[in-house]
C-alpha cells in the first residue's frame, strides 16, 4: 500500500527501480485521473446545458444517448491530453480545460435563463456586446451552478492530489500529436448536419423550438457543431473595403417631417389568390373584400424563396432588405426598422404565437422592434391558453393597439405576422362551414376538396377582419400606410396533391410554373390623411419583386429616400427586381433567367447585391 502511495499519488515521477510494467502503471493512472477530471468537466457541462428545464429528466435523456454523450465528453478529454502535452502539469491542464469549458456552461446557462436563446460559437464574435447584455441582468446562484462550480472545483483539487507526473519530452510530443490527430479527426463529425440530425434528442422537449433543438444536444457538441457557421463564406468577389466605399457615396436620409406618416405592416400566413387557378371551381367570390382593396391600394406581387413553409424568410427580408439565407442574427442587426427607430418611429408588433419560434422573441430586438407582443406574454394572457390566435381575436386586437399608438406623439412603425392559414388543413370537417359553399371540384376526392375548402374558407374569413382594420384606419385623422403581403403559397396535401388534382402547374423552372410556386400578392394602401402627406393617391400597378425589395418599393411610394443600403440597392432593383435563392434572376423586361444567362453588367449587379447584403450584414450602422 505504501509503495502504491508513493509512486502514484506523491510521486512527479516513477520511482528508481521499478519495472516497465509498474512504470506503465504509473502514466496510465495519471492518465485515468485525467480522463476522470475531463469527464467530470464534461457532465457539470451537461449539468448547466439543461439550463431551466429538468436536469433529472434531460441528463437521464443525455445519458441514454451514447453518441451524444461521447460528443460531449470528447472535447474536454482532448483538450486535456494537448494541455498535459503542452504543460506537463496535470493540476495545471485540468484548470485550463475548467476554464473555457465552465466559462461557456455558465455564459450558456446565464443567457437561457435571461433570454431562452443558447450560446453558438458566433456569439464569441461580439463579446462586447455579450458584457453589455449581461450588465443588465441579476447573475444568481442556483443550485446547478453550485453543483457544476463544486464539481469542477473537485476535479482539479484532485488532479492536483492524485495526476502528479510529470512527463517529459519524448512523452509529451506523443500525447500531444494523438491528442491533435484527434482533434482533427473528430472536426468533420462535429461539423457534418447529417451526424447531428441523427443525434436529436428531443424526446421530452419541443422539436421546433431551435432553442430546445439545441438544449436536446447538450452544450459542447452543438457549440462545435455551429462554428462552421460562425464565419460564412463572403460572397464570390467580396471587398469590404470595395462595400465600404460603394456605401458612402450615399447619405443616409432623414425622412421630411411632413411626410412621416404611419406604417402598418401586416403579413398574412400562406395568403395567396388562387382566382388565378382556372382548375379551381369556386362556390363563391372568395376573394370580393380583397380585390376590392387591391382596387384602391398600389399592388404587386411578390416572388418569395419559400414554399409552403419558412415564414421568416419573407418576414425578414421585407424588414432587413437582405435575402436572410444564412444571416446570422446575434447581435443588433441592420434593419429598416432600426432606421425607422432612429428617425423617431415607435416600433411595435405582435405574432399570436410562441416567442421561441423562429427565435422571434431575441431576433425581434436584435432588428430594432421597442416591443413584440408573443403569446405567452400577451396573447395567452388576455385571450386563454391556447399558443394561437385565428384572425377574428388577434385583428381587432391588432387595430385597437394601433388606434392607441396612433394617439402617441412619435409616429408609428408596425409589423405583425397573422397566424390562421398555417397548414396543414383538416382533411374530413371543414372548419369554416360546408365544403360546397367555397368549391365545386366535385371530381376531387374528398379529402382533397376538404383541404382547399378549410384554405379558401381561412382566406375569406382573413380577409373579412382586415376589411375592419382598414375600415378603422379610413377615419382617423392622422396619416397610415397599410402594407399587407402574403409570406408564401399554402401547403395544399403531400407531395402538392391538391396542386396537382385541379391542374395547377408547379414546375418553377419555366416562368408559369416559377409564378405558381413561388409568388404572393402585396398590396400598399393610403387613407386620405396619407394621399395628401405622400402628395398622390397611392394606387396602380407595382412591380413584381423579391420581398427584399418590398420596403424600397413603399420608400418610392411615400417620398422617402432612406438610408445608405437602401438607395445603394435600389438601383439595383429596378434592373434585376427578383434575385431569388433558387439561381433565377428575373429582368425589368420579365424575362426569367439562370445567372449564366445574364449579361455581364447584370451579373454584376447581382454580385454587388449579394456582397452589399453581405457587409450590411456584418456592419451594424444605427444608434441603437
Amino acid at each position: 500500500m505504501k509503495s502504491i502511495t508513493a509512486c502514484f499519488l506523491f510521486q512527479t515521477r516513477p520511482a528508481d527501480g521499478l519495472s516497465p510494467k509498474r512504470r506503465a502503471a504509473f502514466w496510465l493512472w495519471n492518465a485515468l485521473v485525467l480522463a476522470g477530471a475531463a469527464i467530470g468537466l464534461g457532465l457539470a457541462s451537461l449539468l448547466l446545458a439543461t439550463g431551466s428545464y429538468s436536469a433529472r429528466v434531460l441528463l437521464l435523456d443525455y445519458l441514454s444517448h451514447p453518441m451524444l454523450l461521447l460528443l460531449n465528453l470528447l472535447p474536454p478529454l482532448v483538450l486535456i491530453a494537448l494541455l498535459y502535452a503542452a504543460t506537463g502539469r496535470g493540476w495545471l491542464a485540468c484548470l485550463l480545460t475548467t476554464l473555457p469549458v465552465l466559462g461557456l456552461s455558465l455564459g450558456n446557462y446565464y443567457k437561457l435563463a435571461f433570454r431562452d436563446d443558447p450560446v453558438i460559437a458566433s456569439d464569441l464574435l461580439i463579446l462586447g456586446e455579450a458584457g453589455k447584455m449581461a450588465g443588465q441582468y441579476q447573475l444568481f446562484l442556483s443550485g446547478k451552478v453550485l453543483a457544476a462550480l463544486l464539481c469542477t472545483a473537485a476535479c482539479v483539487v484532485l488532479t492536483a492530489l492524485l495526476a502528479r507526473g510529470r512527463p517529459r519530452g519524448r512523452f509529451r510530443a506523443v500525447v500531444a500529436a494523438a491528442g491533435l490527430a484527434c482533434a482533427v479527426a473528430l472536426a468533420p463529425v462535429y461539423a457534418s448536419d447529417s451526424i447531428y440530425s441523427a443525434n436529436a434528442n428531443t424526446q421530452h422537449l419541443n422539436q421546433w423550438s431551435a432553442t430546445q433543438q439545441y438544449v436536446s444536444r447538450g452544450l459542447l457538441y452543438p457549440f462545435l457543431h455551429s462554428v462552421k457557421d460562425a464565419l460564412p463564406d463572403p460572397p464570390e468577389g467580396y471587398s469590404e473595403r470595395e462595400m465600404r466605399e460603394l456605401l458612402a457615396q450615399y447619405e443616409d436620409k432623414d425622412i421630411p417631417a411632413d411626410k412621416k406618416v404611419n406604417v402598418v405592416g401586416l403579413m398574412l400566413e400562406a395568403f395567396a389568390d388562387f382566382s388565378d387557378f382556372e382548375g379551381v371551381e369556386f362556390a363563391q367570390d372568395v376573394y370580393a373584400q380583397y380585390h376590392a382593396l387591391e382596387a384602391e391600394s398600389y399592388t404587386g406581387t411578390l416572388l418569395t424563396n419559400i414554399f409552403a413553409g419558412g415564414t421568416v424568410d419573407t418576414e425578414r427580408a421585407f424588414l432587413t432588405g437582405m435575402g436572410p439565407k444564412d444571416v446570422n442574427y446575434r447581435s443588433n442587426t441592420s434593419s429598416y426598422v432600426w432606421y425607422l427607430k432612429n428617425q423617431g418611429y415607435q416600433t411595435f408588433g405582435g405574432h399570436p404565437c410562441n416567442n421561441w419560434f423562429y427565435n422571434r422573441v431575441n431576433v425581434n430586438r436584435y432588428l430594432g422592434f421597442d416591443e413584440y407582443r408573443f403569446s405567452e406574454d400577451y396573447y395567452g394572457p388576455i385571450f386563454g391558453a391556447s399558443p394561437t390566435l385565428n384572425d377574428a381575436l388577434f385583428l381587432p386586437d391588432l387595430t385597437e393597439t394601433v388606434l392607441d399608438r396612433l394617439e402617441e406623439d412619435e409616429p408609428l412603425f408596425s409589423f405583425s405576422v397573422t397566424y390562421q392559414g398555417h397548414g396543414p388543413y383538416s382533411t374530413d370537417q371543414c372548419w369554416w362551414g360546408e365544403v360546397d359553399s367555397f368549391i365545386g371540384n366535385h371530381g376531387l376526392p374528398q379529402e382533397q376538396r376538404t383541404i382547399l375548402a378549410n384554405y379558401l374558407g381561412s382566406v375569406q374569413n382573413t380577409q373579412m377582419h382586415l376589411a375592419n382594420l382598414v375600415d378603422a384606419l379610413r377615419d382617423v385623422e392622422e396619416p397610415v400606410v397599410l402594407v399587407v403581403f402574403g409570406d408564401h403559397k399554402p401547403w395544399l396535401g403531400n407531395s402538392n396533391a391538391v396542386y396537382d388534382a385541379v391542374g395547377v402547374n408547379l414546375f418553377w423552372e419555366e416562368l408559369e410554373g416559377f409564378y405558381n410556386y413561388w409568388s404572393t400578392p402585396y398590396l400598399i394602401w393610403a387613407n386620405d390623411a396619407a394621399k395628401e402627406a405622400i402628395g398622390h393617391d397611392l394606387v396602380g400597378t407595382g412591380p413584381d419583386i423579391s420581398p427584399c425589395f418590398l420596403m424600397n418599393v413603399l420608400f418610392e411610394q411615400l417620398g422617402w429616400e432612406g438610408d445608405a443600403y437602401l438607395q445603394a440597392t435600389d438601383g439595383i432593383r429596378r434592373e434585376i427586381p427578383v434575385i431569388h435563392v433558387q439561381g433565377r434572376r428575373m429582368t425589368a423586361d420579365g424575362a426569367l433567367l439562370w445567372d449564366d444567362e445574364l449579361t455581364p453588367g447584370q451579373q454584376e449587379l447581382v454580385r454587388r447585391f449579394r456582397c452589399l447584403e453581405y457587409y450590411r450584414q456584418h456592419h451594424f450602422s444605427y444608434k441603437s
